[in-house]
């Protein structure tokens, strides 16, 4: 406790002795600190505690008034801890029954914007990079490999490969039911303008694909996790993925093979970009491993 009170982004500490039952019996602990002071305090606890078994929980306080310290609290840095990166991305990316919906959903969407009109194809791609937790399984792949974290990056891949093949499914099947119903044709395929800029990408579409990266990893690295939508509607890893599943189900193997490469690109966009920042943010800011 000594330790924590020599912290100066120790706001608040207050001791409850004897106040645990689970997972062992022992004191209660409670800290309200700033932002910035998140890794100090958790280096200090696992230096105190060494290998006995103990319980960190980390909640978001809406506002700290302390009187006499409003230039200390207004000061307070935007950065998430590792191991809330690392729940979010598990909770998005997880591989139950309403990631894998919302990942098919998200395929059916990106299909029917493909073979629409130009002027009509904007709504359901959007539509698509909202809906689709398609960016936090990738990304979770380079935190792991940053951290080292093989469970993690077994998780994200995992997530990864069963996500992106329901969505490829999901764009196959409702191809060939809008083509039965004669709402679309291969040429209509063939001939859709994000298509044509997937498979032929100008610097511009590749530089908004560079930022579309960049930002995702810093979202998830900051407390800005309600805005990541935003840099997947810059990727276009989605469509790509979608014309995967429509060139296997209409017999353009081409144009999925074309789909797959630009699948990839976006892939190793992320995983970079995610890399590099994380790597930055372990450098400069946390310094240290997460404690599981």
């Amino acid at each position: 406790m000594n330790d924590l009170l020599q912290i100066d982004e120790v706001v608040g500490l207050a001791l409850y002795p004897d106040n645990s039952y689970k997972p062992t019996p022992g004191d209660v602990l409670s800290v309200q600190l700033l932002n910035r002071g998140s890794d100090k305090v958790l280096r200090a606890i696992a230096n105190r505690c060494g290998d006995a078994p103990y319980l960190v929980s980390t909640s978001l306080t809406e506002s700290i008034i302390e009187t006499g310290q409003s230039g200390k609290l207004e000061n307070d840095l935007d950065e998430a801890i590792w191991e809330e990166i690392e729940t979010g991305m598990r909770h998005q990316g997880r591989v139950t029954f309403n990631f894998v919906v919302l990942m098919a959903l998200g395929g059916i969407m990106a299909t029917i914007g493909i073979v629409a009109e130009p002027t009509r194809q904007v709504m359901p791609f959007v539509a698509a990079a909202i809906i689709a937790p398609g960016f936090e399984p990738v990304a979770a792949l380079g935190l792991a490999l940053v951290l080292r974290r093989w469970i993690v990056l077994w998780r994200a891949f995992r997530s990864s490969l069963v996500g992106y093949s329901t969505l490829i499914a999901a764009s196959a099947l409702t191809f060939l039911f809008l083509q039965a119903i004669g709402e679309a044709t291969v040429s209509d395929f063939a001939g859709s303008e994000e298509v044509k800029h997937l498979a032929h990408p100008t610097t511009a579409d590749t530089l908004l694909s560079v930022c579309g990266t960049i930002s995702g990893a810093i979202i998830m690295s900051s407390f800005r996790k309600s805005v990541i939508a935003g840099a997947l509607i810059a990727m276009v890893i989605i469509n790509a993925a979608a014309v995967v599943g429509i060139g296997l189900a209409s017999g353009r193997y081409d144009l999925a093979g074309q789909g797959l490469q630009r699948f990839g690109v976006d892939v190793a966009m992320i995983v970079g970009a995610c890399m590099l920042v994380f790597w930055a943010k372990q450098q400069f800011f946390h310094n240290r491993k997460p404690i599981a």
